[in-house]
């Protein structure tokens, strides 16, 4: 099949797994350390500005133990760096590292995503601004033609050496 702006199936023709292997993809790699709910979660807490564990269970209702347990997770993973505000007793915030803070528009895209598609009537729990005042719509373009991507037309133009 050649490609085509009408196929909506062209992407999904270029990257079929091979019958014996599963695919190797950076997304897997990827959802391998934020994949669970919890992590994404204390992600969104502290771009919203809650670092300390007890604001991330209170904004989350996460179970401590669950949460304590991806944020060593996002801290070994180097998405998050862990930094000691108080001695006695030992306490910690969270702050973003580069790779965290690269995660940035995928918490917006997902956000927007559920505003979407799982607000319902009342509409979405919370809207945001961007620094110029405009209400936040996060927006993919191709950095070579500014094409938006609001579909999955792309191609696989190179593959892992097996």
């Amino acid at each position: 099949m050649s490609p085509s702006r009408t196929s909506t199936h062209w992407y999904n023709e270029q990257v079929t797994p091979s019958e014996s292997q599963p695919r190797v993809c950076s997304v897997a790699r990827t959802l391998d350390v934020v994949g669970e709910k919890w992590a994404l979660l204390a992600i969104r807490e502290v771009l919203l500005g809650n670092r300390r564990f007890d604001e991330m269970v209170r904004c989350t209702g996460a179970p401590r133990d669950t949460l304590a347990a991806r944020l060593r997770t996002l801290v070994n993973a180097q998405i998050l760096e862990r930094r000691q505000y108080s001695e006695h007793p030992a306490r910690f915030e969270y702050f973003l590292t580069e790779a965290g803070k690269d995660l940035y528009p995928v918490i917006v895209t997902l956000r927007q995503w559920g505003d979407r598609h799982l607000a319902g009537e009342a509409g979405p729990p919370a809207t945001f601004e961007h620094r110029c005042g405009a209400t936040l719509h996060a927006q993919l373009v191709c950095e070579g033609c500014g094409e938006t991507l609001d579909r999955p037309f792309s191609r696989r133009v190179t593959t892992e050496a097996t």
